[in-house]
């Protein structure tokens, strides 16, 4: 059948372990089943390496593997599930917006630190001045300056 693909290619397309499709395949998070040949050897189909690609921005994304296979799933049980799918979405998408803003906080703390150890290596510390803190601005925004 023209566009079968082999584990290896799928692997290499979507940048996951021959390992770790075999794992998505036992834990449900393919949308469609793996076809085998009659040797027992997995056929995959470019629908596959699409699904997988989603799969694999969605776990970047942070959303743990149950959560996948639950949106796995709602897809599987067909188009009345939209609602249910698109609450998924919804509150993975607050989850990781919350994260940026966090990691937003962490990256200003972390140019702060670049232009304090940049102006110290420029012209010395201040006669005093420790190089751990925080802007003395913001001394509750960084508990983790040091």
């Amino acid at each position: 059948m023209s566009g079968d693909l082999t584990i290896g290619q799928v692997a290499g397309r979507t940048g996951l372990s021959v390992h770790t499709l075999r794992f998505y395949e036992r834990e449900g998070i393919l949308a469609d089943p793996v076809r085998r040949e009659p040797g027992g050897r997995r056929v995959y189909g470019e629908h596959h390496v699409e699904w997988l690609n989603l799969c694999v921005l969605l776990r970047a994304s942070g959303m743990p593997l149950p959560a996948i296979r639950e949106y796995t799933e709602l897809v599987r049980r067909g188009g009345h599930t939209a609602a249910e799918r698109l609450a998924l979405l919804r509150a993975h998408r607050d989850r990781v917006r919350e994260r940026m803003a966090r990691l937003d906080e962490c990256m200003d703390l972390i140019e702060f630190k670049i232009r304090v150890y940049e102006d110290h290596l420029e012209q010395g510390p201040p006669e005093g001045e420790h190089l751990c803190g925080a802007p003395a601005e913001e001394p509750a925004a960084h508990p983790a300056a040091s």
